[in-house]
């Protein structure tokens, strides 16, 4: 065949690849092709042929490969409980507002909102733009469905209590009151209506949460069990779901009838389920994401060495804790031995000889950087350790263990590296200082989960992020009558402060009464605080638009790629 004849055989194909999908392979054969007919033709053919490689990368989709950790539990927006979930259905669903770059409140489906002289009645103004992925309008009644949902007890929602400073809301949830006596009401279909029991100046932030997210009612209505399922799901994000394949990848594709749609880059977003870190440290080496979900540790010294440019480090508002199963033994009506397992933790070398990524020691549950907040911390905090350990002992003997009894208790948590390698250290702590014998057992986060809510727990590792910029969100946690309390901590005086701080409307008043709260929680010991996060992502240099924040809210839509391929 002449050169001529294969250079014609070779634009066929070329054509025939940018008619369709032309992905990267079919770049980099026309990159092969130019470079034959070059030879054969000359450089006008490589200029025609150069011309027809960029058609081809403007033609290829734009997928954003995003590291997403375990599987979600739920991408039902009023079911889903895990941060895992929460991260993917930021891209599938607006609630009324979000959050801007910075983690400050922004509008969302709704422009803009009007709050009432005595702070109780929020009304917010939609957008008439604001559409489903199936093309419906996104209507007040959407969102008044939503939230009624979220507090029904049929739904089970861990979030139901999240927003209980709304009308009506906590007696709902107890199911003393129906749920279309909630405190939310659409007027008119632009229109939604929030009226408070108490006020609370923070509700526009916790209104940018995944739970309080509109649902489209006639889905709801044919698929109330299956409502986030790939091909029934109906959302109204700038995303939507298009496949979820267990323990692989979730794939979420550009959803043209988000009002914003013109400003979204992404053709899609994939979200591969790589729960172990160094697992999804070798995916990101070899080309196989743009950003990662977390930062390995055991490897942290040669990334930043060799990858310092696609690190990223930031503070963050989450707490990392094991928290103790306080309605059975051994824990149960024992605040001496679980504060004395507490004390002897040495927070310190943990956190920098451990977890080397900058994370700091936890004395208390709310983390530095909450807004108008101070943190706690326990009042053992500054002792040495050397006093520590032996007041530790003094507790250990009072509640009846010593070395010829001791202390044996399962420690459960969700299987990683850091989960590990942190359990390994706390315990061997427990056994230096104390003699106590800590069995720890790694299962799946979901079973975990399970096993927490079913009481099938002595110890188990959990953690809170906070849901909205407010003390609130971490106070809340530690209420009676939270749903995601899951120590089950129970506390009278705790529960007045909260209570009161949640009707307080003089800020400084507010947080005095948190503030007095956190240190009576950790006066009982409901938990043990390991240490308080940091954002740690890498992140390819083609992804334009990357930030971070203390929330560690990072929506696709803000992104965009520059290249395509990792």
């Amino acid at each position: 065949m002449s050169a001529h004849r294969k250079l014609r055989a070779a634009l066929t194909v070329t054509l025939f690849a940018l008619s369709g999908a032309a992905g990267p392979a079919a770049v980099l054969a026309l990159t092969s092709l130019a470079t034959a007919a070059h030879a054969a033709t000359g450089s006008g053919a490589l200029l025609a042929f150069a011309g027809l490689a960029s058609a081809a990368r403007a033609a290829s989709p734009a997928i954003l490969l995003r590291g997403s950790g375990a599987e979600p539990d739920s991408l039902d927006p009023q079911k889903a409980r895990s941060v895992e979930s929460q991260n993917i259905l930021r891209d599938l669903c607006e609630g009324l507002t979000t959050l801007n770059k910075a983690a400050g409140v922004a509008p969302g489906v709704a422009t803009d909102w009007d709050v009432s002289s005595d702070g109780k009645k929020y009304t917010f103004h939609l957008r008439p733009q604001a559409r489903w992925s199936n093309g419906d309008r996104v209507v007040a009644t959407d969102f008044v469905a939503a939230l009624r949902r979220l507090v029904d007890p049929a739904t089970a929602s861990s979030y139901a209590q999240v927003i209980d400073v709304i009308e009506n809301a906590a007696d709902i949830v107890a199911g003393k009151k129906s749920p279309d006596t909630l405190g939310v009401a659409a007027p008119t279909e632009s229109t939604v209506v929030v009226t408070l029991a108490s006020p609370a100046a923070y509700l526009p932030s916790l209104l940018s949460h995944t739970s309080t997210c509109p649902v489209h009612r006639p889905t709801l209505a044919q698929h109330p069990n299956e409502l986030a399922k790939p091909g029934v799901m109906v959302s109204n994000g700038a995303f939507v779901l298009k496949e979820w394949v267990q323990g692989s990848h979730i794939l979420a594709t550009r959803n043209h009838n988000y009002w914003n749609d013109s400003a979204t880059h992404l053709d899609a977003v994939k979200y591969l389920l790589i729960p172990d870190e160094n697992a999804e440290l070798t995916r990101y080496r070899a080309g196989a994401l743009h950003t990662t979900y977390v930062v390995p540790r055991g490897q942290f010294d040669w990334i930043r060495a060799n990858l310092a440019r696609e690190l990223h480090i930031a503070p963050q508002l989450d707490t990392y804790y094991y928290g103790f199963n306080l309605n059975k033994a051994p824990f149960k009506d024992n605040p001496g031995l679980r504060r004395a397992l507490s004390m002897v933790i040495d927070r310190e070398r943990l956190t920098q000889q451990v977890l080397r990524v900058g994370e700091l020691p936890a004395y208390g549950w709310i983390p530095p950087g909450v807004s108008n907040y101070t943190s706690q911390s326990f009042d053992y905090r500054s002792l040495p350790m050397t006093a520590r350990i032996a007041e530790a002992r003094r507790l250990y003997a009072q509640a009846g263990y010593s070395a010829a009894n001791p202390l044996r208790f399962e420690l459960r948590y969700n299987a990683g590296e850091v989960h590990n390698k942190v359990a390994v250290v706390v315990a061997s702590m427990w056994k230096e200082a104390l003699g106590v014998q800590a069995v720890l057992t790694a299962v799946e986060f979901k079973s975990l989960l399970q096993d927490i809510d079913s009481g099938n727990v002595q110890m188990f590792r959990s953690s809170w992020l906070g849901d909205y910029n407010d003390a609130y969100t971490f106070a809340q946690y530690f209420k009676s009558s939270f749903g995601i309390n899951l120590p089950h901590y129970r506390s009278a005086q705790y529960d007045a402060l909260i209570d009161k701080a949640a009707i307080e409307v003089n800020p400084a008043k507010r947080r005095e009464l948190l503030e007095s709260g956190e240190r009576i929680m950790l006066r009982d010991q409901p938990m043990i605080p390991i240490y308080f996060y940091v954002n740690k992502h890498l992140v390819k240099p083609e992804v334009q638009g990357w930030y971070d924040n203390v929330m560690n809210v990072v929506y696709s839509k803000d992104l965009s790629l520059r290249g395509g391929a990792p």
